[in-house]
């Protein structure tokens, strides 16, 4: 691996979190320091960067925002409106494109996907990297051994005006994984457990280091997961390290090299915890909190209007492959039961047509929307009905979240939400198990 300055002046025993700040800083740090930290690269998106332009005009005084410090290291993402998010909605996401448009900063179209997962498709989150964004879920960047993590409009805005950032560094809370998920399993289950377990806030400003055997039976995929949903914890960051099933994600990705990260062995986290996959049984988030998690057998059965497969924690190839598979063989669709389908970019919406998945969803009856947010944020895409009962796939529950307070939501994975659609209702022993073929 290559060295750094800022590498070679580090004393042993530091975290995954402590490196990756210590080289944005340019200098050893540990955690609870304080530090300027430069910017390996920034998303803003349509909720979030008109106000950051608005903070930006304030701090420069003129009539109108001036050029960003590092327009290359900036993407805006156009994911949350569209065009049935009204007309002050796409006001502000023109002016925000008029303001990229001028400055060439680099677009993610309304369409295109999630800002989220266009950051990793399109090879700007890299190991060793700082890469922030101004959205919740920019954890998920942890995925690729880079330090990912949200801020807010005004720290966008700084960023804009110095491509610096305040950060404090956080104490780091290790996972070890051990074992291997069973058939009927997934990350998301595993990701819920952890909810469970450690509750909204059990990991408050923590980086949470995943390590241990059962990261070899992880793809990107669930690795993705399980740092986007580490916020849901109250987690700064997720932190995932640099191996084979990294490297071998970026292949044809990168355009850049890059400097991979790992932790000391003497490392010291503020507490650790293990977790067996192959204990990780499907699991049901009850409305409306994240960490209200039970097994999906101890639940009541339940009826269900609605099943959600998308989001920057569900909407990816293997996510639809895997509902897909439980749908088919289920039969299909329940009767009064609304499937949506909304891929979270436009590269995986082409690999879902490519492969013959799209139409396949399509004969079942699902409603395809344009790659992007939809209706998680309940700002555009298909929102749920008053009194609907939503099985998805998303990363919060919170009442109101899907644009509708009335409606009730439960997050699961894309196996437990494909067979709420075939049965009509969630809860209850399922058979989530692939058969063989015969």
């Amino acid at each position: 691996m290559l060295k750094t300055p800022a590498d070679a002046a580090m004393p042993l025993g530091l975290t995954m979190a402590e490196k990756l700040l210590s080289r944005a800083a340019g200098r050893p740090l540990r955690a609870g320091d304080v530090a300027v930290c430069e910017i390996d690269g920034a998303m803003g998106t349509d909720g979030s960067i008109p106000m950051a332009l608005d903070y930006l005009q304030s701090i420069q005084g003129g009539d109108v925002p001036g050029a960003p410090n590092k327009p290359e290291r900036l993407a805006f993402a156009f994911d949350h409106y569209g065009p049935g998010s009204g007309a002050r909605a796409l006001a502000l996401q023109q002016r925000a494109r008029a303001y990229a448009q001028r400055h060439s900063i680099e677009i993610f179209e309304v369409a295109q996907g999630i800002g989220h997962q266009r950051m990793i498709e399109c090879g700007r989150v890299l190991p060793g990297l700082l890469v922030v964004g101004a959205d919740s879920h920019a954890v998920s960047y942890g995925a690729l051994n880079s330090f990912g993590t949200g801020i807010g409009s005004s720290d966008l805005a700084g960023i804009l005006q110095c491509n610096q950032l305040w950060m404090k560094v956080p104490a780091s809370l290790k996972i070890t994984l051990i074992g291997c998920l069973q058939t009927a399993a997934s990350a998301k289950d595993a990701a819920l457990v952890l909810a469970r377990m450690l509750g909204a806030d059990g990991a408050n400003y923590l980086a949470l280091e995943f390590d241990g055997p059962g990261l070899l039976t992880l793809d990107m995929n669930d690795r993705i997961v399980l740092a986007n949903m580490s916020v849901e914890m109250g987690a700064k960051a997720g932190l995932f390290p640099f191996d084979d099933v990294t490297k071998a994600y970026l292949t044809g990705r990168a355009a850049v090299p890059y400097l991979p990260v790992s932790a000391d062995a003497n490392a010291h986290y503020a507490s650790t915890l293990v977790l067996d996959l192959a204990q990780v049984v499907p699991q049901l988030a009850l409305p409306h909190r994240v960490d209200k998690v039970s097994d999906l057998s101890d639940v009541p059965v339940t009826p269900i209007n609605m099943v959600y497969l998308g989001t920057c924690t569900g909407g990816r190839t293997k996510d639809y492959a895997e509902a897909l598979e439980v749908l088919q063989r289920g039969g299909g669709v329940a009767p009064g039961v609304r499937l949506v389908v909304t891929p979270a970019s436009e590269e995986v919406r082409a690999e879902l047509q490519s492969s013959g998945m799209l139409l396949a969803f399509q004969a079942l009856g699902a409603e395809i929307n344009p790659p992007g947010c939809g209706a998680c944020c309940g700002t555009c895409g298909s929102i749920p009905d008053d009194g609907a009962r939503i099985v998805s796939t998303a990363n919060r529950n919170f009442k109101g979240r899907m644009g509708n307070r009335e409606a009730l939501i439960y997050l699961a994975s894309p196996k437990t939400c494909a067979a709420a659609a075939v049965r009509g209702s969630v809860g209850g022993r399922v058979d989530l198990e692939e058969r063989p073929e015969s």
